[in-house]
């Protein structure tokens, strides 16, 4: 114990008032100099019933976030505007917070994401009568924005971020879902809409089947077997009835009597969901029969690259659209992976003939992959069929055949140099080389893609170039994430700034799906930490 004299005492209590005096004096020469603004009421006051639904609603997974976050405008009209809108039928509690409120900046990518999961997340076990909705007995996963249903194709690359973020139910599910679709409807259409029945997207089950597998082992192979053949036989529907140079639905049959597939549409109408576009295109093609050009605009749409001057006759106009008429290497790589992932549940099943056929369609197919998709000036690429040429149109799509392990080793390698060299830009992969103001094109980067290119290049050795890809494309999501807060759909990866994508027929869209689970994936791969 320390004992203080009484000439300690006094030397303290001096230096104490000598303080006090001086804090007095620098806080009145501060106060002549400042003005402080006045207080304003907490949010609790500030917002009222708006307050009390946000935190019970629990929008935000730590009560902390929306008291910390930032009115875009005047407290009362936000109070005003919320109580104009929050009895319309289709309002949205969490659209409505992150239109007027910018969240504290101190949460992360990743803890962004994790919060975005539960707010895409749907349950439509029934649907209102005529509505075209189609439910689906589990939850689900949507993209975001105006995507207010489940995608087939964008539902891998969200299930890729779910499982790094430990939500196997939700893998689970959505699997369950689309097996649940491919027994009832035949196939897994292009979303849960009854418009969307007609065609189907990127086959992309068997990755999701494969994805599960991973983690659950190889019983999940055979519980999905019966869809997965399904899903194979609905792809190759008329197979059988093919003449060399001739095709019906998704299938073609080259001279040399080699099967490959394209994408198609049942139906030849102006699309339900873009009706007046349709028919405004159509009529811009007046010689030419008007039910052509709606199954080109649906078999775009069916590929997931619409639009894209892939499917453009003169690489630059949507008039000029042939879609059926072209061979694409990403479906064709695609159906490769369908066909060896069902000999490996066959393998599982102890079906061993089944194994056999299997292989053997692959086999097939992995070679005229490599006779037909392969470009000689050093990509794999689409081939139009109707022509008998290749395409003459590079695009991010080259990586699939690498992708789904059908690339030669040495073609592998050219692809790889090719993307680097005409694809690679400041903010990741380009889609293609064109700049037709379409969506799936020059300046834009999509998250799948970039995936795809990841996971290509790492499986063939050029883990150096992977790595560039992924951490460019990194550095566009953080860069948007930073500024406006948010995730969206399609990325500008070239030009002088990055930033959010444009063209096509809606609005960019935020959320997003599958920029969040790519996002999730190549920060696990390149920035742990972050």
């Amino acid at each position: 114990m320390i004992v203080l004299t009484r000439q300690h005492r006094y030397r303290a209590r001096s230096v104490l008032g000598a303080w006090i005096l001086f804090g007095a004096a620098s806080t009145a020469a501060y106060a002549d100099t400042q003005t402080l603004a006045p207080l304003q009421p907490p949010p609790s006051e500030l917002y009222g019933d708006l307050f009390v639904a946000v935190q019970t609603a629990q929008i935000f997974p730590d009560q902390k976030t929306f008291v910390d976050s930032t009115p875009k405008m005047a407290p009362a009209q936000i109070v005003q505007l919320y109580e104009q809108q929050k009895l319309a039928p289709n309002f949205s509690l969490k659209a409505f917070v992150n239109q007027y409120f910018t969240p504290p900046a101190n949460q992360t990518l990743r803890e962004h994401i994790d919060w975005l999961w539960p707010q895409l997340t749907r349950t439509t076990t029934t649907a209102p009568p005529y509505s075209s909705l189609i439910p689906m007995p589990k939850p689900y996963v949507v993209p975001g924005g105006r995507f207010r249903e489940g995608y087939y194709w964008d539902t891998y690359f969200t299930m890729l971020g779910l499982q790094e973020a430990g939500r196997e139910d939700l893998v689970d599910n959505m699997l369950d879902n689309f097996a649940y679709l491919i027994d009832t409807i035949g196939h897994i259409p292009n979303g849960n809409r009854t418009y969307y029945v007609s065609r189907s997207q990127p086959p992309f089950f068997s990755y999701m089947v494969e994805l599960a597998a991973r983690k659950e082992g190889g019983r999940v192979y055979q519980k999905y077997l019966p869809q997965l053949r399904r899903e194979h036989a609905y792809w190759m529907q008329g197979a059988d009835s093919l003449q060399p140079g001739g095709a019906v639905r998704n299938v073609v049959m080259m001279p040399d009597r080699t099967v490959l597939n394209r994408y198609w549409d049942a139906s030849d109408t102006p699309r339900d969901e873009s009706y007046l576009e349709d028919v405004q295109t159509a009529a811009m093609v007046p010689g030419r029969p008007k039910n052509e050009v709606y199954r080109d605009l649906r078999a775009a749409a069916e590929s997931g690259w619409d639009f894209s001057s892939r499917w453009f006759g003169d690489n630059q106009t949507l008039t000029s659209i042939r879609t059926t008429s072209i061979v694409p290497v990403d479906l064709n790589s695609l159906m490769f992976h369908l066909e060896t992932t069902i000999a490996i549940a066959c393998g599982e099943a102890r079906d061993f003939r089944c194994v056999g056929d299997y292989i053997r369609q692959a086999a097939r197919r992995a070679i005229g992959i490599n006779r037909y998709l392969w470009n000689e000036n050093g990509y794999y690429g689409d081939y139009d069929w109707k022509l008998g040429q290749p395409r003459n149109n590079p695009s991010a799509a080259m990586l699939y055949p690498l992708f789904a392990n059908a690339a030669w080793p040495d073609r592998a390698y050219k692809t790889a140099r090719t993307a680097e060299t005409v694809l690679l830009k400041q903010g990741g992969l380009a889609t293609t080389t064109f700049n037709t103001t379409q969506q799936w094109d020059a300046p834009n980067g999509w998250a799948p893609l970039h995936w795809i290119a990841v996971q290509s290049l790492r499986r063939y050795g050029r883990a150096d170039l992977a790595q560039q890809i992924g951490t460019r494309f990194l550095s566009d999501v953080n860069h948007v994430y930073d500024t406006e807060h948010k995730l969206v759909e399609k990325y500008v990866v070239e030009g002088a700034g990055t930033g959010g994508g444009g063209g096509g027929e809606y609005p960019l869209q935020d959320g997003f799906g599958w920029t969040n689970g790519v996002t999730l994936r190549l920060l696990d791969l390149y920035a742990p930490g972050q």
